[in-house]
């Protein structure tokens, strides 16, 4: 099943059908850790919807905050290290260490949908999209669902000094969810695949790929240190990093359009504006 969050309210995809809750608000949904069984029991009692009634998506989070995880994939170290042209070997040290790379990425408000505007920095000349699957997390720790994240980055200015990290992750717009949950009480295989493409007046200029398989960390890990002192009354939302980054030469450019692809779940396409 999947969950989207439309005008009319919450809709439950379950294979081919569609129904409606208009009553039941997103934040208590998500905070079920027996979400998979609850909507397995009473979505299919809610009223029915045609294919249309998902025109007009929204960001699938209610109140939640978003983290992420950074260097969890072996081509995110590389880059981190080619951005960080001084010292960056403390990208290594994280990558190699028991303890992972966790940030706050965005608050709500920051979040934007499928086919809305994702933003560049204006103080930055290196920007890029950063593909990810994002876990949905209850209070109690529990991953009940997935779906697909765009964590823009500013690769000049996190490069030029490691504690400009939340300027180069944190902004407006800076964050895109969607198009909907996977709820899912059994992980993602490690085949699983990750696809971008960028386009750019309707050209494509970059495409690339990975697997589930070239993440290092584990979700239970990442999960496990980011609850271990901190708490999340509606979950939250917990990117776990990128396998795919443009090469040094490729900067994102107003106009573009950004497309994710994660097949169990679907496509994200933003633009940048």
């Amino acid at each position: 099943m999947r969950i989207n969050r439309t005008l009319q309210g919450l809709v439950v995809e379950d294979g081919d059908d569609l129904f409606l809750s208009t009553t039941v608000p997103f934040d208590e949904l998500v905070t079920r850790d027996d979400l998979e069984g609850y909507l397995e029991t009473n979505a299919r009692t809610w009223p029915r919807l045609e294919a249309s009634a998902l025109a007009d998506l929204r960001p699938p989070i209610g109140t939640q905050e978003v983290w992420g995880a950074g260097v969890t994939y072996y081509r995110s170290r590389v880059a981190r290290m080619e951005e960080a042209k001084d010292g960056g070997n403390f990208y290594d040290r994280v990558y190699e260490a028991d303890r992972p790379e966790l940030f706050f990425k965005a608050t709500p408000h920051r979040v934007v949908g499928p086919n809305h505007k994702v933003a560049i920095r204006s103080d930055s000349h290196w920007s890029v999209p950063e593909p990810e699957l994002a876990l949905v997390i209850t209070p109690g720790a529990k991953i009940v669902g997935y779906t697909i994240a765009n964590d823009m980055s500013s690769r000049d200015i996190e490069g030029a000094n490691p504690l400009y990290l939340p300027q180069a992750k944190t902004y407006d717009r800076s964050c895109s969810l969607g198009p909907a949950i996977l709820v899912s009480s059994v992980p993602l295989p490690t085949s699983t695949e990750i696809g971008l493409e960028i386009f750019r007046a309707g050209r494509s200029v970059f495409s690339g790929a990975t697997t589930l398989a070239a993440r290092k960390r584990t979700e239970e890990d990442l999960v496990a240190y980011l609850f271990r002192h901190s708490s999340f009354p509606t979950g939250c939302f917990l990117m776990t990093g990128t396998g795919i980054v443009p090469e040094d030469s490729f900067t994102l450019e107003q106009g573009d359009e950004i497309r994710i692809t994660i097949a169990p779940i679907g496509t994200l396409v933003n633009q940048v504006g």
